[in-house]
């Protein structure tokens, strides 16, 4: 058992998995991940034809700069590992995994 697991009242062990990946080629960015989270972990991002990342500016209109909107990781060491993100994704494009001590 991973240090980080830990036994709830029913008996039943609970480890927690962090965000590992987010597939940005199922992802649509919609959004919903970043409302479930409260922890700072998710970054909306803009995606070029090449591939590449652009941020997004939140207070202009530069959609024509990428080809579309995808959720990336900004602040992995945020994430505490509840899942919810995971659990709303309409496309299930998150990778999680346990966290090794």
């Amino acid at each position: 058992m991973s240090t980080f697991a830990i036994t709830l009242p029913s008996g039943v062990t609970w480890e927690p998995k962090f965000v590992a990946d987010i597939n940005k080629e199922k992802c649509i960015g919609c959004g919903r991940c970043f409302k479930v989270c409260g922890r700072d972990v998710l970054q909306l991002m803009g995606m070029d034809e090449e591939g590449e990342l652009i941020a997004v500016d939140v207070d202009g209109d530069d959609d024509d700069e990428y080809e579309k909107k995808v959720m990336t990781v900004g602040n992995a060491a945020n994430c505490i590992g509840c899942e919810s993100c995971a659990k709303i994704c309409p496309k299930k494009c998150y990778t999680h995994a346990p966290a090794h001590a």
